[in-house]
């Protein structure tokens, strides 16, 4: 990708005494996508994020965002930037639209028909005292303040955290939107489906480290296929020891691998046999997510 990154991420560490938060952390976020920042909690998800906004002090490393030095220009980046933390949270005895009229205001912008159209959307109803609305509808109003500026960069922490499926699809709405209009995204998740659904590219951080950065289509690729078969008659498991050919296992005549590559060339010694059953599956970034944390990092 020769697009100039809106994020540029290089080296960046944390330490909180003895305890690595992240470590010599490479990122690129690009103009116009949406990034997903993939990991467990505890894997150094947030304090990546709060270190970019200059919200908690770095140790080492650099943040350019807009091409500007995230503490520097600390200021002038924030008034670019919506942000979403994972512990939104506001005053009980405040109405919603007391606070999305403050925090609009601090923004700079005046025009609250975003606001509104937001709110609408997400059935969030701003009439309410903040105190009172369940957990749901307190995150509705954390996601309304990210966007409703229309900033070019939205960093998000965790955003669907307690919404339902139906109220979850409609933010994977809202984002895929945001950034066909030229906005770009950068969220952490834990939630794999949310990932695989709505980002263009995700990155996996492990334990403080960054272990994978690609496109989802791209990564399901390197990753290979499962491939499940039942044959009619004994076969002979010399047959599928090749090159691109892996976690090969025969019980009986029922046989079981990954295939990362000459698929072509599988699926032709598979033909010259009698297949009672066969199915193809590709890997889930779920199923990816577990390779890279059960294999130490390193994939397949």
């Amino acid at each position: 990708m020769d697009k100039k990154p809106v994020l540029k991420i290089r080296g960046l560490t944390k330490k909180y005494g003895d305890v690595v938060g992240v470590k010599d952390l490479d990122l690129d976020v690009y103009l116009g996508e949406i990034m997903g920042f993939l990991g467990p909690n505890g894997a150094g998800k947030t304090t990546t994020i709060r270190c970019c906004l200059d919200l908690l002090q770095k140790t080492d490393g650099e943040v350019k965002i807009f091409g500007l030095d995230s503490h520097e220009n600390a200021i002038e980046i924030r008034k670019r930037t919506g942000y979403l933390p994972g512990d939104f949270g506001m005053y009980d005895d405040l109405k919603v639209k007391t606070i999305l009229n403050y925090l609009l205001s601090q923004s700079g912008v005046s025009d609250k028909t975003k606001m509104h159209e937001l709110s609408d959307r997400l059935e969030l109803d701003i009439g309410r005292r903040y105190g009172n609305l369940s957990k749901g509808n307190k995150q509705k109003v954390g996601i309304v303040q990210a966007f409703m500026a229309d900033q070019d960069l939205i960093i998000m922490d965790e955003p669907t955290s307690g919404l339902d499926p139906l109220m979850q699809k409609k933010c994977y709405e809202l984002f895929r939107e945001e950034r066909d209009n030229g906005k770009t995204i950068f969220m952490s998740s834990h939630i794999l489906a949310e990932v695989e659904e709505v980002c263009d590219r995700v990155a996996i951080i492990r334990n403080a480290r960054l272990q994978v950065v690609e496109k989802i289509d791209s990564l399901k690729d390197k990753m290979g296929k499962k491939l499940e078969i039942e044959f009619e008659n004994d076969v002979d498991p010399k047959l599928f020891t090749m090159e691109g050919v892996e976690d090969f296992n025969l019980d009986g005549r029922h046989a079981t691998m990954i295939v990362t590559s000459n698929l072509d060339e599988v699926i032709k010694r598979i033909s010259k046999q009698n297949v009672m059953n066969m199915s193809f599956e590709t890997f889930s970034l779920d199923q990816l997510f577990m390779t890279y944390y059960t294999s130490g990092g390193k994939g397949r």
